[in-house]
């Protein structure tokens, strides 16, 4: 089967809202094994609505559709709806009644327009909105279903999970669809494709799918599998197969799973050691303290950062010999090392990463050209560093850095564990 979403609003339209719900609604639809076929942003009049739902029911068997419902008179989705399926508006008193209550609760005074809210066309099966006051409406025509909710985001999800997946599996019993995704850190798309063509190759024929979804600094594998009833634990153990084989294959560059966070992965890592970390960030200024900080439990693991940007601070904040820069310059092995060793000295940490580079757009010079990034990385073996030719784009080459660094990192932890 196949599903189309339409949201409605100029809002979206103009660039003023993000569409969020789209991305989380399709997300839930591959989980139960319905195929998203097309995403569509209208403008909330009665004729955009009207020819939008033709051409999706031209093409899928489900329609989801967001936003429009809104007590003001610019918001036409109900008074459409209604007209589309031959219906008419008629108050309904349990969510008349749940509307009066969810004003009285707030102390607020409730207006006309909003006991119209309760008007819903006849024809729908109503679904609650436990969070607002515009209801779900669920229409059917023949073996197609239509389900309109709010364009709230939080409003929309808790209709969907209360009713509305429910009611698309009963309804279109579809298929299961299993997705395993892996994440990969410091090779390309391109290299992976090339060096696992076989690999790729035989995975297909088993009637998997692999796609590619690169990002700055990492590529996604997603392997997806479509098993017939009672085979769903056969076509996982399968797709766990070819994903270790790639693990096997680049086991320097796959970090973790589904929604693993690079950061997150080093600190658990480091959780397990009994180690910690800090930063001294110059080009990357406080990116990867961030990415450390983000996450529940780092304060077990991350000690402490210093936002180095300017020569002064890396003299004064980690110690770095002045004649280093002078001779060397701050983007180079000998400072970043420097500035390495030094967080971890005034940290007192076990690992120690320095970022200095070029980030871009200008400031490059011929030896050291935009994107060019020194990594550091203090151990209690000693410092090392790695040299970087990035790109042009500043916030590219800084969110490359910050992941290259923790990447190096992992692996250094993983080294020294099993040495």
């Amino acid at each position: 089967m196949l599903a189309e979403i339409i949201t409605i609003g100029d809002e979206i339209l103009i660039g003023q809202t993000v569409d969020t719900n789209s991305a989380w609604m399709g997300e839930q639809l591959h989980l139960i094994g319905v195929k998203l076929n097309r995403v569509i942003t209208i403008s909330d009049t009665r004729e955009a609505i009207l020819e939008a739902i033709d051409e999706s029911f031209s093409r899928a068997d489900l329609i989801l559709m967001t936003g429009g419902l809104g007590p003001t008179k610019d918001d036409v989705t109900k008074e459409t709806l209604a007209e589309y399926f031959d219906t008419k508006l008629k108050r309904n008193q349990e969510v008349l009644d749940r509307i009066e209550s969810y004003f009285e609760s707030r102390g607020f005074p409730i207006l006309e327009t909003n006991r119209q809210q309760a008007d819903l066309p006849a024809a729908a099966e109503v679904m609650l909105n436990m969070r607002g006051t515009a209801m779900g409406m669920w229409f059917q025509k023949g073996k197609k279903a239509l389900l309109s909710m709010p364009g709230v985001p939080y409003e929309m999800k808790g209709i969907m999970r209360d009713h509305g997946l429910y009611r698309i599996k009963t309804m279109f019993e579809p298929n299961t669809i299993i997705h395993k995704t892996v994440l990969t850190q410091g090779v390309g798309e391109s290299f992976i494709a090339d060096k696992m063509t076989d690999w790729e190759n035989r995975l297909r024929a088993e009637g998997l799918a692999l796609a590619y979804l690169p990002s700055p600094g990492m590529v996604k594998l997603r392997l997806t599998g479509y098993p017939l009833n009672g085979e769903s634990d056969v076509v996982a153990q399968r797709m766990e197969n070819y994903i270790d084989e790639l693990k096997e294959a680049f086991p320097a560059n796959v970090y973790g799973r589904e929604r693993d966070k690079l950061a997150q992965v080093v600190g658990e890592l480091m959780m397990l050691e009994g180690e910690t970390v800090a930063t001294a960030e110059s080009c990357t200024g406080g990116t990867i303290a961030q990415m450390f900080t983000e996450n529940p439990g780092s304060s077990n693991y991350f000690l402490g950062g210093a936002v180095t940007y300017s020569n002064q601070a890396k003299v004064e904040i980690l110690g770095v010999n002045p004649e280093m820069i002078e001779k060397h310059g701050a983007v180079s092995e000998e400072v970043v090392k420097e500035m390495a060793a030094g967080a971890r000295q005034k940290f007192g940490a076990t690992y120690a990463i320095a970022t200095s580079g070029v980030a871009g757009p200008d400031g490059g010079t011929e030896t050291k050209p935009v994107g060019t990034v020194w990594i550091g990385l203090a151990t209690p073996d000693g410092v090392q560093a790695q040299k970087w030719i990035l790109g042009r784009s500043r916030s590219r080459n800084i969110t490359v850095s910050a992941q290259t660094a923790l990447n190096w990192l992992r692996n250094e932890i993983i080294k020294r564990r099993f040495e």
